[in-house]
């Protein structure tokens, strides 16, 4: 799930990977030698706003950004995942292993230090066989988590496509960014107009090219409105942090490594075997920018 905001190319990496997708939340940028870039990531797993989108499996991704001079950009970012699939473990036709990413925005310095970044980003699922709206017909259990069609955030059969508008400001080594999103959110029933708060702190220590890294992000998810048959509504809710380092290893190469952690609802977020997506753990990364 752990992108667009940055203050340099290895807090980008660190920020991407840690969580926000999703992933920090855009993906990461390179050290500007020109209006094309491209990045490839290898990860311990792939965490999105705190959440794993791989069941705690490694992950492989990366992306292609274009910066005009005038402060535009358009890029892709695309990662392994099983999430999806993994709520429909019941139905083994369902696949979704692919997350694609497209955004574009406006970013420029407006004074002295202070950067402001406004865009768009869509997810995108490549996925075969999942149950859509039109054919979800309920179920009489008084869990929501275990309703027709699948678990958790996939239980009503939306469509897990999202769109969200964000619009972010860098100073010094702080960031901020807000995401709003247009449209139902990772799939989650009636989610339109979910929010993402996302606080950022990338501090250059000046020592071996290792950089400080602290994250602390809240999703909001308005309350879900079942029908009265339903005695369970999972929050969908919570908050998620990080803190840990990145090194510059030079010629574009970067590592990670970093705790990253979440208070995400069970009953919201879990696998397959019913462990929290959310829950703590341990992340390593290794990225190289061209």
């Amino acid at each position: 799930m752990k992108k667009i905001i940055a203050i340099s190319a290895i807090a980008a990496a660190a920020s991407f990977m840690a969580g926000n997708v999703v992933a920090a939340d855009a993906p990461a940028a390179a050290p500007d030698p020109g209006p094309v870039t491209a990045n490839v990531t290898l990860a311990s797993q792939y965490r999105y706003r705190g959440i794993s989108q791989s069941n705690s499996l490694p992950a492989i991704q990366g992306g292609f950004d274009y910066a005009h001079e005038s402060g535009f950009y358009i890029g892709n970012w695309n990662s392994n995942i099983s999430w999806l699939s993994d709520g429909y473990g019941t139905n083994p036709a369902v696949s979704a292993p692919i997350e694609m990413d497209f955004y574009a925005g406006y970013k420029k310095e407006v004074t002295e230090g202070l950067t402001l970044d406004v865009g768009l980003l869509q997810y995108y699922y490549a996925s075969k066989n999942l149950p859509s709206s039109s054919t979800y017909t309920g179920s009489t259990s008084a869990s929501y988590g275990s309703l027709a069609y699948g678990s958790g955030r996939q239980t009503a059969g939306q469509s897990p496509n999202t769109t969200e508008a964000y619009i972010g400001a860098t100073y010094g080594f702080a960031s901020f960014k807000y995401s709003y999103a247009l449209t139902n959110l990772f799939g989650i029933d009636q989610s339109n107009g979910s929010q993402y708060f996302d606080l950022s702190l990338n501090y250059d220590t000046g020592f071996e090219g290792i950089t400080l890294n602290g994250h602390i992000g809240y999703q909001y998810v308005p309350t879900i409105t079942l029908a009265s048959k339903y005695s369970a509504e999972p929050n969908f809710s919570y908050t998620d942090w990080k803190i840990g380092l990145t090194k510059d290893f030079g010629n574009g190469l970067a590592g990670a490594i970093a705790y990253i952690g979440t208070n995400a609802n069970n009953s919201a977020y879990y696998n397959p075997n019913g462990d929290n997506t959310g829950k703590g753990t341990a992340f390593v990364s290794l990225t190289k920018t061209f």
